[in-house]
């Protein structure tokens, strides 16, 4: 028997956190990869989330969590903000959907596991579906210079210590174009 992909688009939420600029602009990466595959995105400020935003993440085949990593785990607004959509809990309105998560450090490690396994465990405590990047890329494969060059695949890691001030290194960006496109794809695959 053959399969083939359904029709069906897959919506996907990017409730991010920004300190100095950076995970923005990892959102933005990811949602262009996922928009590439036919997903919808909505990148969402939660320094401005709004009632709809909270609608958004709740219809959301999938929810992309995206914080700087500070001092190990997540930004303290972002912890706020976990904190605030643990009330989905009980009812379990967030349970099945796909979750990943990406994150920013200064430096190479800047202990960004860290962050990305509370990301997860939250995720697991929702009943989401974790995912991360699948890109072996730099260094294993020259030919794939600056992707996943943090070595994460619990979920995106990016780093700003080698780049002009209030940038995001281009591999970490086509990473998080990737890491969009593969969420896109199982997404869509799953609505199947």
């Amino acid at each position: 028997m053959v399969r083939t992909m359904s029709n069906r688009t897959c919506t996907i939420a990017l409730p991010y956190y920004s300190g100095a600029g950076h995970t923005a602009q990892i959102a933005t990466a990811i949602a262009d990869g996922a928009t590439a595959q036919g997903a919808t995105s909505h990148i969402i400020d939660i320094e401005k989330i709004s009632a709809s935003d909270w609608a958004s993440l709740d219809r959301a085949d999938a929810i992309l969590f995206g914080t700087p990593t500070y001092m190990g785990s997540v930004a303290a607004a972002y912890a706020a903000f976990l904190e605030e959509a643990g009330g989905r809990w009980m009812d379990q309105i967030w349970a099945d959907k796909v979750a990943g998560g990406f994150t920013v450090a200064t430096f190479g490690s800047g202990d960004k596991l860290g962050a990305l396994q509370r990301l997860s465990i939250f995720a697991a405590q929702m009943g989401m579906i974790w995912t991360g990047p699948n890109d072996i890329g730099a260094p294993v494969f020259p030919a794939e210079p600056g992707i996943n060059a943090d070595g994460g695949w619990l979920g995106l890691m990016g780093s700003s210590v080698s780049t002009p001030r209030g940038a995001v290194r281009p591999g970490d960006l086509e990473t998080g174009r990737r890491f969009g496109a593969r969420v896109a794809k199982l997404c869509m695959r799953m609505s199947d």
